[in-house]
């Protein structure tokens, strides 16, 4: 950092959540890297990656209304990612939020989903579009990034024996890499400002069918990839032996009904247009093109 800097125009503080995960770390390290003063919030110290003598460590979780707002106290700029799936996720989010706006931060970089709308059939879409009213509502300037279902995961579908199974029939997915939603993010994030009040679907390169993807899948691995198209009833009930919660089940099986519906199947250019490269294909993705850290 350039000790010439005045403290008006010193680089402002960005908190980044979700850093112990996938998305969340890779946007952190990026950005440490670039030398941004940095906050994670983390429920457990002892697993924030160490990334440098600029990059702070607090402790909160969204539903800690107080410890959020401690933890927030000085940020300029919010990476919010989403919570994990639970019943109360809504409610955690509001309360993270109110508590950023009660902390002063500005702006909320929120990592949201596609499809998100009250009635989309992914039912943890809803939640997307709930989170993202009360941010417009909150008062401090928004970014949404809608990513579509992660390609990272659509390739975990598969059972140990290549089936990925589940009432998608012939719809499409433009599911999208971890990486390029990071690259996205770290984009933003470097410049908050010329992305204020933006909303932007991140895509992949292209939507596939399951079919498709299996196929590809099979070529690329080398390991027989097949998808069984099930029907509702099909679908919660080759799930049951899991025994989940009712609305772990229905978002489970939604994931599927989402993509025979046709919601997801929109392709954008936001990655390149962010990140001035194109999204990984299914190809590069299984071969390793994605990195360790978010690409320059």
């Amino acid at each position: 950092m350039d000790s010439t800097r005045t403290s008006s125009d010193s680089p402002r503080l960005v908190a980044v959540t979700g850093a112990t995960g996938a998305l969340g770390g890779r946007v952190a390290a990026a950005l440490a890297a670039d030398g941004v003063p940095l906050r994670l919030v983390v429920r457990d110290a002892s697993r924030a990656p160490s990334l440098g003598e600029h990059v702070e460590v607090a402790v909160a979780s969204y539903a800690d209304r107080a410890a959020a707002r401690t933890a927030l106290e000085g940020v300029e700029t919010l990476f919010m990612v989403s919570a994990a799936e639970a019943v109360d996720r809504l409610d955690q989010h509001r309360a993270f939020v109110d508590a950023a706006v009660e902390a002063g931060v500005r702006h909320i970089v929120y990592t949201s989903f596609q499809g998100a709308a009250p009635d989309a059939v992914f039912t943890l879409a809803r939640d997307h579009a709930a989170t993202e009213q009360h941010l417009l509502a909150s008062g401090a300037a928004t970014t949404f990034l809608r990513d579509s279902f992660y390609l990272d995961a659509l390739i975990d579908f598969a059972d140990a024996d290549g089936v990925i199974r589940g009432p998608a029939g012939e719809g499409r997915v433009a599911a999208v890499a971890r990486a390029d939603v990071a690259d996205a993010a770290v984009a933003v994030l470097r410049d908050p400002s010329a992305h204020r009040g933006a909303a932007y679907d991140l895509t992949g390169p292209e939507a596939l069918s399951l079919a498709e993807l299996a196929a590809r899948l099979t070529t690329a691995t080398g390991r027989g990839h097949t998808f069984v198209d099930e029907t509702l009833d099909e679908a919660y009930a080759s799930r049951a032996a899991w025994n989940p919660e009712p609305y772990i089940a229905d978002a489970w099986v939604s994931t599927y009904a989402s993509i025979a519906s046709g919601e997801v199947s929109g392709v954008s250019t936001a990655v390149r247009d962010l990140t001035g490269h194109d999204p990984l294909t299914l190809e590069q993705l299984v071969s390793g093109s994605a990195g360790t850290t978010a690409r320059r």
